[in-house]
Formats: structure tokens, C-alpha cells, sequence
């Protein structure tokens, strides 16, 4: 049950180097490095090529074609925050723009991402402001319905809770919980060491079936070749 009506001001935020050691690393790789979890649908897409960010989350609950909150909750942001934006229920309208986008900016914030539409798409690529969305829609929005700020939200089927840290690039949108961090940037590190191990063999001709062990596993299961 969601609470409605309400704007937490306290967010507990993982520790600043926990969030830097995170930065350096893609969605595809924290996802796997996390169990391959935390990865929103991927039907939340990039409104321009090239959109990407990292940062800690204040959440928004959106009523239907309703913007009132997202203008309540650029006041909870600190430097490095990304806004992360559900709504009670499917809506696809505008709800975010080149003008919200000027005031997340002033307030140190570094993103978006909603499951709900978004507009000024042009103005927004010019700012290099990066939003991830449900669709692109340029049918606004009112004020009128209370939602909240800085409640667990689902958003695109992840949870996400106030501070917990987003990643959001061309392959898509992860969260990674607060309190695991740290941890998820040590396993993120491992993975893309090894994987560079394996990339210089895969340069030098190397095949993915000797470098894996997969010869005998395909052999067992059935396969031939037939000259």
C-alpha cells in the first residue's frame, strides 16, 4: 500500500566513495556483478542517444497526469541525486520537461528516470540533461493530486528505495540497494577485470568454445558437425 500525501526529508545515502567506486561501471555489468538483479523493464528507454548517469535516488509517487510532486520533490535533492518517478497507475503524459529539467539542475540533481512519459526531448539533448522513460509524449500535465516523496516506489517492476543508487545507460536502468554499494562496486570491479583478461584472448583468436570449456558440454548434449 502506497502512503500518499507525505514528503520524507530524510534519505540515508550510501558513503560518498561507495558511490564513486560505482560510477565507473555500466548497467550491464552491475547487474551481473549483482546476481543479475535490480534491472528496471526495458521498456524504460533513453529520450536521446548517448543519455547515462549514476546517482543516489529521491523517489516520487505520481498520480495520473499529475506533475504536482516532481515540483515538490527538486526541493529534497542534493548534489548527485537522481530523481526516480513511479506513478499509482500507467500514464504515459509529459510529465517532465526542459523547464523542470533547469530546476532539478540548480539543485545538483544529475537525472531522471520515470516510468511515464517525457517531453521537450530536443531542448533536453541541447542541456545533455539525461531522462530515461516510458515514452515520449507532449500531451502535459496538471497539479491537483497529492502523491509523495521519498517513499519505496516500484518503478518499471524494480523497487526502489530512497538513497539506494541508480545507473542508467544505453543498455538500460539498475538499482543497486544502499546498503550494498559498496559491495556491488567490488564485484563490479572483479567482473570487468576478468572479462579484460578475457577480451585480450578473444583478440588474439582465441574461441569462446576453448576459452569457456564449452567442447565437451555441446559434444554431450548432441551436437555434430558434418563435413
Amino acid at each position: 500500500m502506497y502512503e500518499l500525501g507525505v514528503v520524507h526529508r530524510t534519505v540515508e545515502r550510501p558513503g560518498p566513495a561507495d558511490i564513486e567506486a560505482l560510477k565507473p561501471f555500466g548497467v550491464s555489468t552491475v547487474h551481473e556483478a549483482m546476481g543479475r538483479t535490480g534491472l528496471m523493464r526495458p521498456y524504460i528507454r533513453p529520450v536521446y542517444p548517448g543519455a547515462a548517469f549514476s546517482g543516489t535516488a529521491v523517489t516520487v509517487l505520481l498520480q495520473p497526469g499529475d506533475n504536482w510532486m516532481l515540483h515538490v520533490a527538486v526541493e529534497q535533492l542534493q548534489p548527485g541525486d537522481v530523481l526516480v518517478a513511479a506513478c499509482t497507475t500507467e500514464c504515459e503524459d509529459g510529465f517532465f520537461g526542459e523547464l523542470l529539467a533547469t530546476s532539478v539542475r540548480a539543485r545538483g540533481g544529475v537525472g531522471l528516470v520515470i516510468d511515464g512519459g517525457c517531453r521537450d526531448v530536443r531542448e533536453l539533448r541541447a542541456m545533455d540533461f539525461p531522462v530515461f522513460s516510458r515514452a515520449v509524449n507532449a500531451k502535459g500535465t496538471v497539479k491537483a493530486t497529492l502523491g509523495s516523496v521519498n517513499v519505496p516506489v516500484v518503478c518499471a517492476n524494480a523497487p526502489v528505495h530512497p538513497g539506494d543508487v541508480v545507473v542508467a545507460d544505453a543498455d538500460g536502468v539498475v538499482v543497486v540497494p544502499s546498503g550494498r554499494v559498496a559491495e556491488v562496486a567490488d564485484a563490479s570491479r572483479r567482473r570487468e577485470d576478468n572479462e579484460e583478461g578475457k577480451r585480450r584472448r578473444l583478440a588474439a583468436g582465441e574461441l569462446g568454445l576453448d576459452m569457456y570449456g564449452m567442447r565437451g558440454p555441446l559434444e554431450a548434449a548432441g551436437l555434430r558437425y558434418v563435413d
